[in-house]
């Protein structure tokens, strides 16, 4: 007869998900995930399989809850460029009060894993065309508005916004300076005057 889980698996993973994105995939041993999720190996390759699978898992529930967090702040703030400015300060809100100086889970896996892993790379590149996506669309709702001219270019301001937001996050990492990103901020939403 096949035991029963005495564990939450979402719980599980929301932990792996944590540990990775500190450590990285590489300084992240199977014995850091037995330690830190509190389950034995067994249940861990029973339930997740080994640690790739378990790590592609908890990416992929970042980058779900990224998403999810992003459409929802957008939806909620009509005006693009302040919603563009909740997004950033957001950024540097987080970067501020994460005393691990985490960053941002996608950016660190980008520069951890890549170049190397094919895979990986199709993820990412599927990622960043479906963030510049929702922040184009944003823009465009700003030229629908008139909040923006019609001849806005909202593809390409959206890859600039997005190129920014990432280096944010690298930036946030090694100088948490709220004075100083809120003036790089600043100067970064001047495109959407």
């Amino acid at each position: 007869m096949p035991r029963t889980k005495q564990f939450n698996e979402e719980q599980i993973l929301i932990k792996a998900m944590e540990l990775f994105w500190e450590k990285g995939f590489h300084a992240t041993s199977m014995q850091d995930l037995v330690s830190h999720l509190g389950i034995n190996r067994a249940s861990l390759y029973d339930t997740f399989g080994g640690k790739e699978q378990l790590f592609n898992r908890a990416f992929e529930h970042y980058r779900s809850i990224s998403g999810d967090m992003l459409k929802i702040l957008f939806e909620n703030e009509r005006n693009v460029k302040a919603g563009f400015q909740k997004l950033f300060d957001k950024a540097i809100e987080e970067s501020i009060e994460d005393s691990c100086r985490k960053g941002c889970f996608v950016v660190n896996t980008t520069t951890e894993l890549i170049p190397g892993d094919d895979k990986l790379l199709q993820v990412l590149n599927e990622n960043k065309f479906n963030i510049e996506t929702l922040f184009s669309n944003y823009i465009q709702k700003g030229i629908d508005n008139g909040e923006f001219p019609a001849s806005f270019d909202a593809e390409n301001t959206a890859s600039m916004l997005f190129t920014f937001y990432n280096g944010l996050r690298v930036i946030t990492k090694v100088n948490p300076n709220p004075n100083r990103l809120k003036s790089m901020v600043k100067v970064a939403l001047s495109v959407l005057d």
